[in-house]
């Protein structure tokens, strides 16, 4: 079911250069129908937000009360909300000592100048969650809560025309108090024009996807990264255990028909097995005809030869997730370079870190882990750059200025900088 490919030489890497591609620049034929939908609520606000919600969502309301989300957290299972307390504490813990990497610069150099690096909470987050999520939404909302986003604004679609428990208890948990249900394409043009904040984030389908990219060349910001469908590779050896594999594999499988999972191994052996235990795990989930269209779309084991074939494999591939499931991981983990989470040994299955590890989920897909990193305090902070130049400064530095300006021929910035020195 899976294709395999022998790796070889370079050949075998521009063949797996044309497997990813396939999947990461598909034609997305959507784009026209969510332009549309962009414009129309642009224009229309509300009226056009509804019959998008009626049409694709039947869904008549909008506007949640507090008295319906406390009713509907009430009826939660105690055992999934003490999931949602552990896991809450965790991701919070980690995330709050990345305050040390987002700290203030000050310099003063030996001419009295001052330079600072001032970092600025951004104002208002609009957050997309998926219905059943509530592992996304603590996610993505307490590194904006940990940042000090003043305004949290939340859209998240009823399934079955139910709004999730837990998606709301979690919201509770980290004080979001705008909730809205909506979903898709009409959800991210909403907070852009009828909430208008500032910056939208959140996983989505290929609509969600779409519309983001879309209001994102300047009028709203997202993440820094690309946030497509799930994507899992795993390193196995002759000595991993064939269903930690499998299970593995099958796990991203089961989120989306566009997922990717992908094994790499020089055990010839291995691949055999593996394939007849992800045959046995099909059989016994509710989502095996996704997980089943993922696996024979986008799956993929790579069979290679050597450690530095391994290396130039993984780096290509430059998956959301990595697991190395080998002996030795430690060969390895330094020499990858290109992943959005490395998860290491026998004990570490990626999918714990979708929930309580503390590490976070929302990470870069289709390659883009190649020059961007997953969501974290940085996505929720801007770095304001502030002068001050002194009278001996201004003289110090302005000479080598003009020296450039005059070079590139901007001859008011040259006037410009002379009318703030002394002897010019």
């Amino acid at each position: 079911m899976i294709k395999i490919l022998n790796y070889k030489n370079s050949l075998s890497l521009k063949k797996l250069s044309t497997f990813l591609e396939r999947r990461r620049f598909a034609e997305n034929k959507d784009i026209g129908i969510v332009q549309n939908i962009l414009k129309d609520i642009k224009k229309n606000k509300v009226k056009a937000l509804k019959k998008y919600e009626l049409r694709f969502g039947n869904n008549t309301q909008i506007n949640i009360s507090k008295d319906q989300i406390k009713k509907s957290i009430k009826n939660l299972d105690p055992k999934v909300k003490k999931a949602i307390d552990f896991a809450y504490k965790r991701i919070f813990n980690f995330h709050l000592k990345q305050k040390k990497i987002i700290g203030d610069i000050f310099y003063r150099d030996s001419y009295g100048n001052k330079l600072q690096y001032k970092n600025v909470p951004i104002s208002s987050v609009g957050f997309y969650v998926p219905g059943n999520l509530p592992s996304t939404l603590l996610m993505n909302t307490i590194p904006a809560k940990i940042a000090k986003v003043k305004r949290l604004v939340l859209a998240t679609p009823k399934i079955n025309g139910m709004l999730n428990p837990a998606v709301l208890y979690a919201a509770k948990k980290v004080g979001i108090n705008e909730i809205y249900s909506m979903g898709g394409a009409q959800a991210i043009a909403s907070l852009a024009f009828i909430q208008k904040v500032n910056k939208i984030v959140g996983p989505g389908n290929k609509f969600v996807a779409e519309a983001k990219k879309q209001l994102s060349t300047n009028l709203v910001g997202t993440e820094s990264m690309y946030c497509g469908a799930s994507e899992i590779c795993v390193l196995a050896d002759k000595y991993t255990d064939i269903n930690q594999v499998a299970t593995s594999l099958v796990s991203q499988a089961e989120h989306d028909p566009d997922s990717q999972c992908i094994l790499v191994t020089k055990d010839k052996s291995l691949i055999k097995e593996v394939n007849n235990r992800i045959q046995s795990i099909l059989k016994t989930i509710p989502r095996k005809k996704i997980a089943f269209n993922s696996l024979k779309r986008n799956g993929l084991i790579i069979k290679v030869k050597s450690d530095k074939q391994i290396t130039e494999v993984i780096n290509e591939v430059s998956p959301e997730h990595l697991e190395i499931n080998v002996r030795n991981f430690k060969k390895y983990v330094n020499k990858i370079i290109n992943a959005g989470s490395i998860c290491n040994g026998q004990y570490t299955p990626m999918s714990l870190s979708d929930y309580t590890v503390g590490t976070n989920h929302v990470l870069p897909t289709s390659g883009s882990a190649k020059f961007s990193s997953g969501l974290s305090l940085s996505e929720f902070v801007k770095k304001i750059s502030i002068v001050t130049l002194s009278k001996l400064g201004v003289e110090k530095i302005g000479n080598p200025a003009i020296t450039l300006s005059e070079f590139e021929k901007l001859h008011a910035h040259t006037q410009s900088i002379k009318s703030r020195m002394r002897r010019n």
